[in-house]
């Protein structure tokens, strides 16, 4: 479970979760509590449910549906728990027969920062023949983890041209971060804007993985999901050094700004600028989809602009995408009257609702919202997603330059 969901298990205590995780699910009351369990131990640091996930690997049998869902989940929180005394239980994992479970070792390992031995390599490098999703988790683990490995290298390498995109993607960002292969990338760059939404989101982690910080600009203008972008930018940036990472304000100012103005947007995700059509397309799953109605609410003139907003806002505001263009649009477009929306969105502290604070940041500095300095200011140092965190940081600092400015 993503973290942006523990507000989903932070009502089930430790010792609760200590009961339930091991429970026959015939006795308990609601099954997928099991598995919920799993997931609140991982926000644990005691060494009791540390020995209860250890033990969660190996006991539930794979046949019954709860108790294979509960050992994935235990596997999982073993990752976020990054403590190495998980590292021989996953690796025990990688040899079983439930594929998603191998998966979840694969990356808690990596989340762990393993060092793997000659012995672990080639046991990680005979799952490479596995279902795509395996594959794909076997080479990001080997980008990951930095593994040099000549076997592997010739292995990974003959997958770059696999007719699975997630299989491809993976083996070429291997082979450009830890062989310098980075024309390998090209193609990437050109999946950014392919019509199937799952393979642009794939790039985008892909490039993330490769590290090369001369694909920001494409990542910067590829219509896919803030956040995603976000994340793999800040993976780029963050492998440079100090004096590099300046360089990378403004791309990452517009990234966060995200104005659909300045993405890549096909024909085919454009949209009617009529409300019924932009709200459709608002809800619909593909983002570059999305990102046409938005472009479509920037290019209207302001009064029917307003409107949307006012008739989406009475019924679409709880609604975390919806939210989130909306409170995008408000600061694009400079509409101080719906600056409590603004308000609103930055005091959000609900976990799906964070891309909308960083929309809701950027917003207080286009509408002077100078009563949110503190919120900003708490967020900058505090906020968990550092996308958030770096907005928080830059708005703060441009408000009170500003202030100070306009007191002179």
């Amino acid at each position: 479970m993503a973290e942006r969901f523990d507000v989903l298990v932070q009502g089930i205590s430790e010792h609760d979760a200590l009961s339930l995780l091991m429970a026959q699910t015939s006795t308990v009351q609601r099954p997928a509590d099991r598995y919920f369990a799993a997931t609140r131990l991982g926000l644990s640091e005691s060494d009791e449910s540390l020995d209860a996930l250890l033990t969660a690997t190996t006991k539930p049998s794979i046949e019954e549906l709860y108790d294979r869902i509960t050992r994935r989940k235990a596997i999982e929180s073993l990752g976020r728990r990054k403590d190495k005394r998980a590292i021989p239980a996953l690796i025990n994992v990688l040899t079983c027969t439930d594929t998603e479970a191998v998966i979840n070792a694969i990356n808690a390992l990596v989340r762990i920062n393993w060092d793997p031995s000659e012995e672990d390599k080639d046991l990680l490098l005979s799952l490479l023949h596995g279902e795509c999703t395996l594959v794909r988790a076997v080479i990001q683990a080997h980008t990951r983890l930095n593994i040099q490995h000549s076997t592997a290298e010739k292995s990974i390498a003959s997958l770059c041209d696999h007719e699975q995109a997630l299989i491809a993607g993976a083996a070429r960002a291997y082979q450009a971060k830890l062989y310098g292969k980075k024309e390998l990338l090209n193609p990437l760059e050109t999946q950014l804007l392919d019509l199937i939404a799952g393979k642009r989101r794939s790039a985008v982690i892909d490039l993330g993985d490769a590290r090369d910080p001369s694909r920001i600009q494409s990542l910067v203008d590829a219509p896919i999901s803030m956040s995603l972008r976000a994340n793999s930018c800040f993976q780029i940036i963050d492998d440079q050094s100090p004096l590099q990472q300046k360089n990378f304000i403004s791309q990452l100012e517009v990234l966060l700004t995200d104005n659909p103005k300045h993405l890549k947007i096909r024909s085919e995700w454009q949209c009617d600028p009529n409300p019924e059509e932009i709200e459709r397309c608002l809800s619909h799953r593909d983002e570059a989809i999305q990102y046409g109605a938005a472009l479509s609410l920037m290019n209207l003139n302001s009064e029917d602009c307003l409107q949307i907003i006012n008739s989406m806002e009475e019924r679409l505001w709880s609604d975390y995408v919806t939210h989130y263009y909306l409170t995008c649009i408000v600061g694009l477009r400079q509409f101080s009257e719906k600056s409590y929306l603004v308000r609103s969105a930055l005091a959000e502290t609900t976990p799906q609702y964070t891309k909308s604070r960083v929309a809701a940041a950027w917003a207080c500095l286009k509408l002077d919202l100078y009563d949110q300095l503190d919120l900003l200011y708490q967020l900058s140092s505090s906020a968990y997603w550092k996308p958030l965190r770096w907005s928080c940081q830059q708005v703060f600092a441009r408000l009170i330059n500003k202030q100070q400015l306009s007191n002179k």
